[in-house]
């Protein structure tokens, strides 16, 4: 029986076959698929759609700038796909709002997993539209931030990392459990990449003064408390 029989996939890659493929497996899946070639075209088929299958190399405007827009209009799931394995091509991706990275050449079996698990994740329940916590204010449908009446300006995986821990506030989350729900549970960077953004997000929280809510548990991970 298919497992998503209502969902609705956008598949961008510039190669004809590789699309049909991608195409012809999940319609057996039962999925219902739309397709681009282009970036352009990408961006213009979003409506409707509950996950994008995108590859990195587009003409013109290409699959990292593609998600990049994507993202800051919307929080439908992103699976990226490329022939390229170098960790800084792979956190680039995530950096531009990627939910999951996949590199080329791939099983089926794995892109229709990797396709099952960010479906269950989308479908996992209704988030409140707003988060709050102390005098902090995430919109998630506007996708702003506010200390007050400050608006902060963070990054996609700033505020990605912003609203994990703010949506998991008063709990200590270890550095494991934020690794692979804000960049992906495959994904192997650099040891202080998670130290780096909380310092960046501390100078943002921080900048007129207001008291510290993002507190560091030694050898643990990191906690969002008053």
């Amino acid at each position: 029986m298919p497992t998503q029989p209502t969902a609705s996939l956008l598949i961008v890659d510039d190669d004809s076959g590789i699309l049909a493929t991608l195409k012809r497996n999940l319609e057996l899946e039962g999925y219902a698929v739309v397709t681009a070639e282009t970036g352009g075209e990408a961006l213009s088929r979003l409506d409707g759609v509950d996950l994008v299958v995108l590859d990195v190399n587009l003409p013109g405007i290409d699959g990292i700038e593609v998600c990049r827009r994507i993202r800051y209009a919307n929080d439908v799931p992103v699976l990226m796909l490329t022939a390229r394995d170098q960790i800084g091509d792979r956190v680039e991706g995530l950096d531009a709002g990627a939910d999951d990275y996949l590199v080329k050449p791939f099983a089926a079996e794995e892109l229709l997993a990797r396709v099952r698990a960010l479906l269950r994740r989308k479908g996992a329940g209704e988030k409140p539209k707003v988060v709050r916590f102390a005098d902090l204010t995430i919109d998630t449908e506007s996708r702003t931030v506010k200390r007050g009446e400050r608006q902060i300006e963070l990054t996609v995986r700033e505020y990605d990392l912003l609203l994990y821990l703010a949506e998991n506030a008063r709990k200590v989350m270890t550095r494991s459990q934020i690794m692979n729900e804000v960049w992906g549970y495959d994904i192997d960077v650099g040891s202080n990449t998670l130290e780096v953004y909380v310092g960046y997000l501390r100078k943002k929280l921080e900048s007129e003064g207001e008291p510290r809510i993002l507190h560091t548990v030694r050898g643990i991970g990191y906690v969002l408390r008053e």
